[in-house]
């Protein structure tokens, strides 16, 4: 037999709903439906309205209505601001994106303008550049809006405003330092070194701690200028050191400080089911070593510090990727969407349903099952992939103590081999009873 339904109002002919018919069943069925047409159509009309204003539709309803409020809100995440014109020249892409561009990009163009203003020499524009950047990386973890809703399941990673990954927001302190040091603000110099240390750091749970060579070696060589004691910084850097020899001791008396850098940064990529992983991949660089020569001096050195390592480790553990959590999340949404709708399929079977009629359950589950795969289809985990793309991949340090006077220092970059590929020259003049030290900043990609 059919499921039947007696309707309200003094009738008590059935009609059917659902159910296996015979022939005889079928034809009973067709003339009971016609004759119901005729007769009981405002009764059935004025029934479904009750039912529909029962609690139970009014509870469907809202859930059916908050997955469209969702989706919305999925489908307007989608969409792109429209980028500014790139020339291929990142002083002038960059101070045009910094002025028109979207508002969470200015400091990913910050970092890259200062970086090559520092290497064509523009030592003032490089300080405004990374001075603005850092002041916003200082306001980005407790006041930025974007921010905030970026670290929601529904909005896309590269929504946010880019602050960057710990190595480029290091780096962006490490060259502010260097810039201090040339004024000779050794103080703040060594502010910016101990501020990129706890941006490599985990302050807040303590997990891993910084380790640059660089940052440590930096810090105290600022402390020792200072009269202070050094001691527990050198010891820090040796201990971080990696595959090259260890720093030298601390040269008080050194009056000039060569900041080096060669080989090219890291590059980040994407992988897994919805491209929520964010990985780190290494680019050629040729270049692994440098030659420091001074007349008839020859001072070699390795890099102190390799950004590619950095990128892919936290306190010296490889990772695997960053940002997995949101695929995590995704995978388990989508996973109550295919389950809920099948909890759904399956109590509204009349063979799961022994009085045959629609099951409140079912109707239940179908809504949470729209609901979940709406959010599974709205939550967009993309990694971020926006990168600080002129960064060097190799850092190295030397000090030295000159005469005053005019001087001249050759920098061979050289390769596995030790063949030079490249050499940069750098003229430079000391002058009498300064005060100061002499801060050059030589990269293999100078201008």
């Amino acid at each position: 037999m059919g499921t039947l339904l007696s309707l309200e109002g003094g009738d008590s002919s059935p009609l059917y709903l659902s159910g296996d018919l015979s022939p005889n069943e079928r034809r009973d069925k067709s003339r009971r439906e016609k004759a119901l047409t005729s007769r009981h159509t405002p009764k059935l009309c004025f029934r479904l309205c009750r039912l529909v204003d029962s609690a139970l539709y009014r509870t469907w309803l809202a859930i059916v209505a908050s997955a469209i409020v969702l989706l919305g809100a999925g489908c307007a995440s989608t969409k792109r601001a429209a980028r500014p014109p790139l020339t291929g020249d990142v002083m002038i892409d960059g101070k045009n994106a910094i002025a028109h561009g979207p508002a969470k990009d200015r400091v990913l163009w910050e970092y890259r303008v200062g970086l090559a203003a520092l290497r064509r020499g523009d030592f003032e524009e490089a300080k405004r550049q990374f001075d603005d950047a850092l002041h916003r990386i200082g306001g980005i973890y407790t006041s930025d809006a974007a921010a905030k809703k970026a670290r929601s399941y529904f909005h896309e990673e590269a929504k946010k405003t880019f602050i960057g990954e710990p190595y480029e927001r290091v780096m962006a302190y490490y060259y502010r330092g260097a810039l201090y040091w040339m004024d000779g603000e050794i103080d703040n110099a060594r502010a910016c070194f101990r501020s990129a240390q706890l941006q490599d750091g985990d302050a807040e749970s303590h997990e891993y701690a910084a380790d640059y060579v660089l940052l440590d070696y930096l810090d105290g060589f600022a402390t020792a200028k200072l009269g202070g004691d050094a001691a527990d910084e050198f010891q820090r850097a040796k201990k971080n050191t990696r595959n090259t020899s260890a720093p030298p001791p601390y040269h008080t008396k050194a009056n000039v400080m060569v900041f080096m850098e060669f080989g090219q940064g890291p590059r980040k990529y994407a992988t897994g089911a919805h491209a929520e992983q964010l990985r780190f991949g290494e680019q050629p660089s040729v270049t692994r070593s440098v030659n420091l020569r001074l007349g008839s001096q020859q001072f070699p050195l390795m890099p102190y510090d390799d950004l590619q390592w950095q990128a892919t480790t936290r306190g010296g553990r490889v990772m695997d990727h960053v940002l997995a959590n949101k695929a995590v999340f995704k995978n388990v949404t989508a996973g109550v969407a295919i389950g809920a709708a099948a909890t759904s399929i399956a109590l509204a079977n009349p063979h799961y349903n022994d009085d045959r009629r629609p099951n409140e359950a079912s109707l239940i589950a179908g809504g949470v099952a729209i609901v979940a795969g709406i959010i599974s289809a709205t939550t967009t985990p993309e990694a971020d992939l926006r990168a600080w793309d002129n960064l060097p991949r190799y850092l190295s340090f030397a000090a030295l103590e000159l005469p005053a006077g005019p001087h001249s220092i050759a920098v061979d970059f050289r390769d596995a081999g030790g063949r030079t590929v490249v050499t940069k020259t750098v003229q430079f003049t000391i002058p009498e009873n300064s005060a100061k030290d002499t801060v050059l900043f030589v990269s293999e990609h100078n201008t």
